[in-house]
């Protein structure tokens, strides 16, 4: 579990192994709402199974904002590592403790208090509101803890440790797998039960980061105290546009859903199903993305851009060998992979066709989540942002539209594609001539 010096060392052995545990991380999140959902759906029915997914896109969108904050801390925590300034190191922790805490609190109170209008406003069914709320109010009750063990993960990762985060992210689903039964069932609470039982498991999944963190001295943590102004600014500066990133691609996806939903039930079934699929797929690149930006962003600190380069190139190589790899098992196994969701043949059928097309254009969208981790790693936020706004309402949504008008519901797959492969040229240009590396978060140290 010792943390890693990237900026020393053979890149591909330390590219495989610090990235391998961030997959399993991202794998076991992504199985957490699975469980969740089979959970809630066998012994509460299909209303409370609906009434956790509307509930689960507004908690998404406010952890999606938290998530790029966390890619602002491993930026500018990865860079005072490399450079070795343990006082801006603590510094810097201090800064993004009180933030966090002041904006769970913030974001906690006001969750609490609009939970019901924003539901509502969400046009969600009248007899889910009220389970619904009850479900959204007390996850925002426990905000905290979810923003919590994020941010202790996200702070090992930068200092080198993707192999602790991986050990809290467990526990947090492993518990939440065993609670949720009980919760709803034993203790009777129903749709109250499932909420209950997930914020229990982050309670203790950050409990034992802060025991682990403060007991191996892993950070270092100090009191907290009034955060100078000029951190302050570093982190709005760079959270803020990092942040939105989320926002953007939260905002596209349901665009796209507009596309898709005007082909009906079955392809709506259909392609549902695939999105479960790809978010499995997507994990890998997701991980690959975060590595190279904790891997290159101490090597930027340390000013060794020569590393930076080649963490870029072995992160590409790496992306499109288990990306090629992926496509070919999605070829083969695509309709197996389907009817573990859907049995209906034309929902089935869709599904399957349209996972067997864009199988090979996945390459290139993990090119983008390496090419943008690269340049998130300088500090160039904003540069991403105007990327991610690009890749997905300049090109996906339109080539969407455009090419399913011209092909039918088959052009879906095709358009987004097609996107994935302009986006990512978008990406290399802006790596190869952009003025990312120009970027300076710090003053060097005397």
């Amino acid at each position: 579990m010792a943390q890693q010096d990237f900026t020393q060392g053979n890149i591909m052995k330390q590219l495989v192994a610090f990235s391998t545990p961030i997959m399993f991380s991202n794998l076991l999140q992504a199985s957490s709402q699975f469980i969740n959902s089979l959970w809630v759906g066998n012994l509460l029915g299909a209303n409370a199974l609906g009434a956790i997914t509307v509930s689960g896109t507004v908690i998404f969108t406010v952890l999606s904002f938290v998530i790029g904050i966390n890619n602002a801390t491993l930026t500018i925590l990865s860079q005072q590592k490399g450079v070795n300034n343990q006082d801006g190191l603590k510094s810097y922790l201090n800064a993004f403790v009180v933030i966090l805490t002041l904006l769970a609190l913030v974001l906690g109170a006001a969750g609490f208090l609009f939970s019901e209008p924003i539901l509502v406003m969400l046009n969600t069914p009248a007899v889910m509101v009220k389970e619904a709320t009850s479900y959204l109010q007390i996850n925002f009750i426990g905000i905290l803890f979810l923003f919590g063990y994020n941010f202790i993960g996200t702070i090992l990762r930068a200092l080198g440790d993707s192999k602790t985060p991986l050990m809290f992210v467990l526990i947090a689903v492993l518990l939440n797998a065993v609670l949720d039964p009980v919760f709803i069932s034993i203790f009777g609470l129903g749709m109250e039960g499932t909420a209950y039982a997930t914020i229990l498991s982050q309670c203790i999944a950050f409990l034992v980061g802060i025991y682990l963190i403060i007991r191996r001295k892993l950070v270092p943590f100090g009191i907290p105290s009034v955060p100078k102004s000029e951190e302050v600014l570093l982190i709005l500066k760079l959270g803020i546009p990092s942040g939105l990133q989320m926002t953007v691609i939260s905002a596209g996806v349901m665009a796209l859903m507009s596309v898709v939903n005007s082909y009906g039930e079955n392809v709506v079934a259909g392609f549902g199903a695939a999105q479960r699929i790809d978010s499995i797929i997507m994990l890998p690149a997701s991980a690959l993305g975060t590595a190279v930006n904790s891997m290159a962003g101490q090597n930027i600190g340390a000013g060794q851009w020569a590393r930076v380069y080649r963490i870029a190139l072995y992160g590409v190589l790496y992306n499109l060998f288990i990306m090629l790899i992926l496509a070919v098992l999605i070829v083969l196994l695509a309709k197996y992979g389907i009817s573990l969701f859907i049995q209906q043949e034309d929902a089935l059928r869709f599904g399957t066709e349209y996972l067997k097309i864009i199988a090979f254009f996945y390459p290139f969208l993990g090119l983008n989540f390496i090419l943008n981790g690269i340049v998130r790693a300088s500090g160039a936020m904003f540069q991403v942002l105007v990327l991610n706004i690009i890749s997905f309402w300049v090109l996906r949504y339109p080539l969407t539209y455009v090419f399913s008008n011209m092909m039918g519901e088959k052009g879906i797959a095709f358009g987004m594609g097609t996107s994935f492969v302009i986006s990512s040229v978008f990406a290399y240009l802006y790596y190869k001539f952009g003025k990312w590396n120009k970027q300076k978060l710090f003053e060097a140290k005397e």
